[in-house]
């Protein structure tokens, strides 16, 4: 694609980074096969290729209007485009640098503004967890748009002992939803890794990866707190004391493997950033070489299980195959189903910024899942289980929960 970017952008680093980015689109269309808003609403604006175009417009001086930040926010950032795309155009990066300049000449209306400021302060709060626990204890009394947003609570159970010793060691992010919606998984995470002889720690002074403020206008702020984890997991990797940071839910996991993009070009995190980013693991990756002396460990497992691989980490880490082969290797006959590369409409705080094309894409991957029959349905993202339980009686897990409630014996 030939590009011709104004004046006030062209030799500024998104200006180079995009025009690099525009001129790999030969706009071939294939995109629009494997885009979700695409799919449902059949506009080409809301295509990655309709958008590709949006956002070249401006910088080459078009000026932005509402309706063109309407069609950059629809996109869910699913990055499903990137796996098809025969040109290796990095589509992620490219909306990033087009809502960033869109929102800096195009003022949200006051209610737009005031739902996202809230979203990203609540959610990164302390206040969240509270908030959460009042939501569950009038849960019964919530219309079902906020029951949807409050799961009903699975308890953590025991933690491994603290006077066990280990002579391996993992960091684990402390999140910022996670621990407090459904704390069975990070818990079932811990006794897993201990069953293999790994100690887990979760650094206090970490927190939000920045996802949530990244993709709410707040880039800066996301910023601020990759600097944080940083600087409080930095030691321990330097040191030795911890080999790898271990991510059970996809979507932190993908933005953490993209700190060193994101800080690179800042003189006193971009190395440090960098190394961060290289240490990150799937808790899948991590799980691959020991498969077999776990499995002897375990008992049975649901009979008809589904997994449904999150954006996350299909097209951002590129680790569905990996993940269903451990998945197969711990005993799981998964079912497969139609349209799994498809999004289910979760994408971080999407089901709130866009719920009627949520909840459309969430229905179409339950149907879509619900012809296999599953008993069970497995993730590794606590967006996309919460989101896909919300339309369905089927229960979804994390599949390392399922693999912690079949471990025997129990972990001490």
């Amino acid at each position: 694609m030939q590009t011709n970017l104004a004046s006030w952008v062209r030799n500024t680093e998104i200006g180079k980074e995009a025009d690099e980015i525009l001129r790999r689109c030969v706009h071939c269309g294939f995109c629009l096969a494997t885009c979700p808003t695409y799919q449902v609403l059949g506009d080409e604006r809301d295509s990655p290729r309709g958008r590709i175009y949006l956002i070249k417009e401006v910088l080459e001086g078009a000026t932005p209007t509402t309706a063109t930040q309407r069609h950059l926010d629809r996109c869910l950032t699913c990055r499903n485009c990137e796996t098809t795309c025969p040109s290796g155009v990095q589509y992620g990066k490219l909306i990033d640098i087009g809502r960033k300049v869109v929102d800096e000449r195009v003022q949200r209306p006051l209610g737009e503004r005031m739902q996202r400021t809230a979203l990203r302060k609540l959610v990164t709060s302390s206040v969240f967890k509270p908030a959460l626990e009042a939501g569950r204890a009038v849960r019964p009394l919530l219309p079902e748009t906020l029951k949807a947003k409050v799961p009903v609570r699975r308890g953590a159970g025991q933690l491994p002992s603290s006077t066990q010793t280990y002579s391996r060691h993992v960091l684990m992010l402390a999140g910022c939803v996670q621990p407090a919606m459904i704390p069975a998984i990070d818990a079932a995470t811990m006794r897993v890794l201990a069953a293999l002889g790994v100690g887990t720690k979760i650094v206090a002074e970490s927190g939000c990866c920045g996802a949530v403020n990244f993709h709410l206008d707040a880039q800066e702020a996301a910023l601020d707190q990759m600097r944080a984890n940083i600087d409080a997991w930095y030691p321990y990797i330097e040191s030795g004391q911890a080999e790898a940071i271990v991510m059970n839910a996809s979507g932190c996991g993908a933005m953490v493997r993209e700190y060193g993009h994101y800080l690179r070009h800042d003189p006193r995190y971009a190395e440090k950033a960098a190394k961060i980013s290289e240490k990150v693991m799937d808790i899948a990756e991590f799980i691959a070489p020991h498969t077999t002396e776990l499995r002897n460990k375990m008992g049975p497992l649901p009979a008809r299980p589904a997994f449904h691989p999150p954006c996350t980490l299909q097209h951002w880490q590129k680790l569905r195959t990996q993940t269903e082969r451990v998945l197969s290797e711990l005993g799981f006959q998964l079912q497969p189903f139609n349209e799994a590369h498809l999004c289910c409409g979760a994408a971080g705080t999407y089901s709130v910024t866009q719920p009627e094309l949520s909840r459309t894409l969430r229905d179409r991957k339950l149907d879509a899942i619900g012809n296999a029959r599953p008993d069970t349905i497995v993730s590794s993202n606590i967006g996309c289980i919460t989101h896909l339980q919300s339309g369905t009686d089927t229960p979804v897990r994390h599949w390392i929960e399922v693999v912690d409630q079949a471990l025997t014996p129990s972990v001490p």
